[in-house]
């Protein structure tokens, strides 16, 4: 009984300081979203009239320091039109691409998304970026790495503005499941 209370204890006393150094490593708060997004594939549709780019195949996409990869990427866009309709962009003369006077609104990833920053790494099934909001949500099988420190759920939301995130499970009997691992800094320097 003695060994479980100083196990019980320790585990109250390390806890706290796991936590916190995986929060010191903020990995995408803060990130700019308003930073231009360069998207690589194997393929890339675009159909105007739904403002809607579908890249498909070993899809890289690239803002700053955030990168997100995934098997499939909706892009969906607004148009800009202060510069007039009809302009560049909208024969097929472009090669299908969308023209640089519309901007990425939302991106739907799908099939194995993985999305790093150097601070941190999170993957699920699928994925959107809200980019005009600078919010993501990955559902499915989500795990979130900081550093030796892996949370692990059914979905994650995160708030790149404020840094929040929020792992939750599935169905009742699916629950969020954490490992913080301590730091083993041993003694302090003045």
């Amino acid at each position: 009984m003695r060994h479980r209370a100083a196990a019980a204890l320790a585990l109250i006393v390390c806890l706290p300081a796991a936590i916190a150094a995986a929060q010191e490593s903020n990995g995408l708060a803060g990130h700019d979203s308003r930073q231009p997004i360069e998207i690589t594939s194997d393929t890339l549709t675009v159909e105007q009239p739904k403002q809607l780019a579908t890249f498909a195949g070993n899809v890289d996409a690239v803002q700053g320091d955030m990168k997100l990869r995934a098997d499939r990427l909706l892009v969906h866009y607004a148009r800009n039109d202060q510069a007039g309709s009809g302009g560049a962009g909208s024969g097929s003369g472009t090669g299908g691409a969308a023209p640089a006077d519309n901007s990425i609104r939302m991106i739907e990833a799908f099939g194995k998304v993985v999305i790093t920053s150097p601070a941190e790494s999170a993957q699920g099934d699928a994925g959107v970026y809200d980019v005009v909001a600078g919010t993501m949500q990955l559902t499915g099988d989500v795990v979130l790495t900081r550093g030796e420190n892996v949370i692990r759920g059914n979905r994650l939301d995160m708030d790149l503005n404020t840094g929040l995130s929020t792992v939750s499970g599935g169905k009742r009997s699916e629950r969020v499941r954490a490992v913080f691992t301590p730091e083993n800094g041993g003694s302090e320097q003045p």
